[in-house]
């Protein structure tokens, strides 16, 4: 029997939605709003392609978006999540301290918030569950890279920083700590963090931000990077200043084209994160939530300190 238009048009539009064909509706399934940081970098990208894969296994619908480094459009982005009247949102903020208020809206329409990698620095927002790298420990773990790479011997360093995301402030204070405890027990080899620039965690401003710092201090001799890009965008400037050898770089993250450039010899090492690890986490945190249980409410990851000598081992790197 051929369905009137306006119900044929209903169909259609649930279908949209990812509905399967053995339901009769999108609404008989939970629905997961997740907006990322950015579709830019392949971290953010990873942790929520492993989302949506749980979420799927256990008949969760998925809708995902990106903020694009912009706290107002997450904002926007939440707000038309409570609108949809999604079951949960899951948040790798663009901003810490600013995603409180977005949050703060879905906890007064009683939409449970998850966030993942950065958190909320907003205590009067209420988040469910947080899955995250310990960055902290991650920093520390840096820091202990870049006192191994400069091979017991002091100098100039740099700090490219992205101080909107907790994750990235937890890095550098790990880092930090490291570095002051090492320049304590080593004064005739201290290790001088000459600035902490703005990378903003892209390629090209923390390219600018090395070339900049090259030019006021031709002695440096280590770069500290909160992520990947930020840390090929250090290699770019250092290239271009013929320091290669002169001049060791530290990222973070552990992505493919990370780990090809430690391969490469081009980064010494990275502490790395497990982006999939972390989204398949969280989701496991709203099954509980869903079924009435108690989420963990914050699950640290450890990170693993790579170096070229796994880099050589790593069957994905060419």
């Amino acid at each position: 029997m051929r369905l009137p238009y306006p119900l044929l048009l209903l169909a259609a539009l649930g279908c949209l939605f990812g509905c399967s064909e053995s339901e009769s509706s999108a609404g008989s399934k939970k629905v997961i709003g997740i907006s990322i940081m950015t579709s830019e970098n392949p971290f953010f990208m990873q942790l929520a392609n492993a989302a949506k894969e749980e979420a799927n296994k256990h008949g969760f619908q998925v809708k995902i978006v990106s903020g694009d480094k912009k706290a107002e459009t997450q904002a926007q982005q939440v707000q038309d999540f409570i609108a949809d009247k999604v079951s949960a949102i899951l948040l790798t903020p663009c901003d810490a301290k600013l995603v409180g208020a977005p949050i703060k809206e879905a906890n007064r329409a009683d939409i449970p918030v998850f966030t993942a990698d950065t958190g909320c620095l907003d205590k009067d927002a209420k988040v469910v569950s947080h899955v995250a790298t310990d960055n902290y420990a991650g920093g520390k773990q840096a820091g202990a890279a870049m006192i191994e790479a400069l091979d017991g011997k002091g100098g100039k360093i740099l700090i490219l920083s992205f101080d909107v995301a907790q994750s990235c402030l937890a890095r550098v204070k790990g880092f930090r700590e490291v570095i002051a405890a090492h320049n304590e027990a080593n004064a005739n080899a201290k290790i001088e963090i000459v600035a902490e620039l703005p990378g903003k965690a892209e390629r090209e401003k923390s390219s600018r931000a090395t070339a900049d710092q090259i030019e006021k201090n031709g002695d440096l001799v280590g770069v500290f990077a909160i992520n990947d890009p930020s840390a090929l965008g250090a290699v770019a400037a250092i290239e271009a200043a013929g320091k290669a050898v002169q001049i060791k770089v530290i990222g973070f993250d552990g992505q493919m084209i990370g780990k090809q450039a430690i391969k490469d010899g081009k980064i010494y090492a990275d502490p790395i994160q497990f982006p999939k690890r972390m989204g398949r986490m969280i989701v496991q945190q709203m099954v509980k939530y869903f079924a009435g249980e108690a989420p963990q409410a914050h699950i640290p990851i450890p990170t693993s300190l790579y170096r070229k000598a796994d880099a050589e081992k790593d069957p994905e790197l060419k």
